[in-house]
């Protein structure tokens, strides 16, 4: 009888110190499901090793392609804009996106604060703290794609804002569209691990964000030549393994389904890299290391829409068509449209999500050993719908994006200044004399006689 009354009074007193928006709130034991310890451990540890691989190899990448003065500043904002999206997320991004009862625009706000959050993620069996955890991953790197697009010329205030609100405005609504029951869904939009919700809109972002803030000093030419193809090719090994853990996270469950998506991008992202490096070569007469990470990234966002929907031999093929699009539409956008979007974002992620976007309505058919069309559905009713998709989050991107970019420029400056870009107005931290100046010789004190 004294063992109940203690543990009734330290639950009480437990329930009475916790704050209500701190913690999920409670509901009826008997409604409750059960989640599967081995199916959670999946989705943390997919969460986590996306935080750990993809987000400093996506930072590496973009810090290697500029120049070495810009190095720093790349880091620095991309770690800022990661900590904003992550804090956004929990507070207000997880509700808008996957929130519930939602409409066809946006989530409901039941899950602001994450106060609301269920046993389980409904229709899987893992709980539905380690699918937020997983989507603000998601988050995070979508917005670092974005932030590409400006590397070694936005003002960091601006840059911090706009990922914020990016993440929010953009982001935020696509997902729900397409992963959330929006009316994407509701027209049959596939999208497995995020080709078009993440690769495609972060794409489509980042070339508008890259023509508004305009081009950076001295480019095309050396001045903004590439300073660190070992930085390029490290991150883009680190980016390979994190997807990974993105591609196999999205199937919520540790099964042979995630070994299966894991095993189509791997084998895209592969197919997709050799493509690129047998162009160059077939061009230019050599291979470089830039190449082989473009190439893999596009076979990244290539198969993302397609990973856990079609057969292995599908997804080389993908791979194998994705390589050359985006190989024909980095030059395009580079030496056609004179763009400088600084990692080339669009013609990577953009082109590449599109591609598989569209590839995945021909390669789902069980002809192809995928899973198959819905109920009344075919190839063509499925482009139709993939072609929408692409449409509904194209438009919505452009739009909300200059919207974006403009607001914040009414409330702070966009971009650097010449002087700044090109390290003029930038003091050394720790000023050191020069060589030849007598007060540079350091003075020895005379050792003690005796």
């Amino acid at each position: 009888m004294i063992a109940r009354l203690v543990r009734v009074f330290i639950l009480a007193t437990a329930a009475m110190a916790a704050p209500a928006w701190a913690a999920p709130a409670l509901v009826d034991p008997s409604t409750l499901d059960i989640s599967n310890s081995g199916d959670t451990a999946f989705m943390l540890i997919c969460g986590a090793l996306v935080m750990l691989f993809a987000l400093p190899g996506l930072l590496l990448i973009q810090a290697g392609r500029g120049t070495a003065r810009a190095a720093q500043g790349v880091f620095l904002q991309g770690g800022a804009i990661t900590a904003l999206v992550s804090l956004l997320w929990v507070m207000v991004g997880y509700t808008l996106a996957f929130g519930d009862p939602g409409g066809g625009i946006i989530g409901g706000g039941n899950a602001w604060m994450l106060i609301a959050l269920g046993n389980v993620r409904f229709g899987t069996a893992v709980p539905e703290s380690a699918f937020v955890l997983f989507q603000i991953a998601g988050a995070m790197l979508a917005a670092m794609v974005v932030a590409g697009a400006w590397a070694g010329r936005a003002r960091f205030g601006w840059a911090l804002a706009f990922g914020g609100l990016w993440s929010l405005i953009v982001y935020a609504p696509v997902a729900h569209w397409i992963w959330g029951g929006g009316w994407l869904y509701g027209f049959g939009v596939l999208d497995y691990a995020g080709g078009i919700a993440l690769h495609f809109c972060a794409g489509v972002s980042a070339l508008v964000a890259a023509v508004v803030i305009g081009r950076r000093t001295g480019w095309p030419g050396a001045a903004a030549a590439t300073h660190s193809p070992i930085m390029v090719l490290a991150g883009g090994m680190l980016l390979f393994a994190g997807n990974f853990a993105l591609t196999g996270g999205w199937t919520l469950a540790a099964t042979d389904d995630a070994s299966s998506a894991i095993i189509n991008a791997h084998v895209a992202a592969c197919v997709s890299g050799l493509t690129w490096l047998l162009i160059e070569k077939l061009r230019t007469r050599t291979v470089t290391a830039m190449g082989l990470v473009n190439g893999l990234i596009t076979g990244m966002a290539a198969i993302a829409s397609a990973s856990g929907l079609v057969s292995p031999g599908a997804a080389i093929l993908i791979g194998l068509i994705a390589a050359p699009a985006g190989y024909f539409g980095l030059r395009f956008v580079t030496e056609t449209l004179a763009i400088d979007d600084s990692n080339h974002a669009f013609a990577l992620h953009g082109i590449g999500g599109l591609t598989g976007a569209l590839l995945v309505a021909i390669f789902i058919s069980e002809s192809f050993g995928g899973v198959g069309y819905g109920e009344g559905s075919g190839m063509i009713g499925q482009l139709m719908a993939q072609l929408i998709g692409l449409a509904g989050v194209a438009m919505w991107s452009i739009l909300a994006t200059l919207i974006i970019s403009y607001g914040i420029a009414l409330a702070m400056p966009m971009r650097i200044s010449p002087a700044e870009e090109a390290g003029e107005a930038i003091a050394p931290a720790y000023p050191q004399p020069a060589a030849t100046d007598p007060s540079a010789i350091e003075m020895q004190p005379a050792a003690p006689k005796g």
